[in-house]
This record gives structure tokens, sequence and C-alpha cells, in this order.
């Protein structure tokens, strides 16, 4: 199975590593991943420094989320991270920002996924 296919193995390891360096509590929902100590909920995107065809990864936000955390007040953490054998990866950077601070997004089509329009963030724009 190639690195691509294994996004959400990558993306578990990097929420957990997140929620201990950051001190988050890991909390399941639909439109974030985590809670700081007071309730602030944060979402977690992580990305692959570069994808096995060569290609920049880049971080996929979904409008209906995206929505719901600016109206929480919610954060975004960004980690950006380089995989190594089968299940390793290293993280190469990471940053926290609210979710009402993002750069301009351009919302397309996201198909049946999810059912709502969905922008990705080049690596580049937040670091």
């Amino acid at each position: 199975m190639n690195r691509s296919k294994r996004a959400n193995h990558f993306g578990t390891i990097c929420e957990k590593r997140m929620a201990r360096k950051r001190r988050f509590d890991l909390e399941r929902s639909s439109w974030h991943d985590a809670k700081f100590q007071n309730g602030t909920p944060v979402e977690i995107k992580s990305t692959m420094l570069e994808h096995s065809d060569g290609q920049p990864g880049n971080f996929k936000v979904y409008k209906a989320y995206h929505d719901r955390l600016q109206r929480a007040d919610g954060w975004y953490c960004f980690v950006v991270y380089r995989p190594h054998g089968r299940s390793g990866l290293t993280i190469v950077k990471d940053r926290m920002c609210k979710a009402s601070s993002l750069p301009l997004l351009r919302w397309h089509g996201g198909g049946d996924h999810r059912g709502t329009k969905q922008a990705k963030i080049q690596i580049d724009n937040l670091f």
C-alpha cells in the first residue's frame, strides 16, 4: 500500500504528537479533532512535505467545518511531516493559527465528499 493510501494513519500519528506537544485533549468530532484545556476547539491538519509523485503537500479545509470552527473562535494546528519506512514519520514543522486568520480561501466543489465545498492551502502559504 502506498503512502497516499496511508494518509489517515500518518494523520493520526500527527494528531497524537501535537496533542502531547500543545497539550490538547483529543476529541473526535466531525468538525474538530481536539480541544484546549479551556474548551476551545482545535482542528489538526497534516500533510506530507512532498508526495511520492514529487508534488508538494497541501492542506484541505472544508467550508462547513471551517465556518463552524470560526463561529466557535477555534484554532487550526497545521503539521507538515516526512514519512519514513512503512509507518514512521518526522514532523518537519507545525504552526497554530486562529480559524479567522487563515489566508484568503478559494472554495470549490468537493464533489460528494463531506457534502461541502473545500479549499486547498499550500504549505508555503502558511509557513
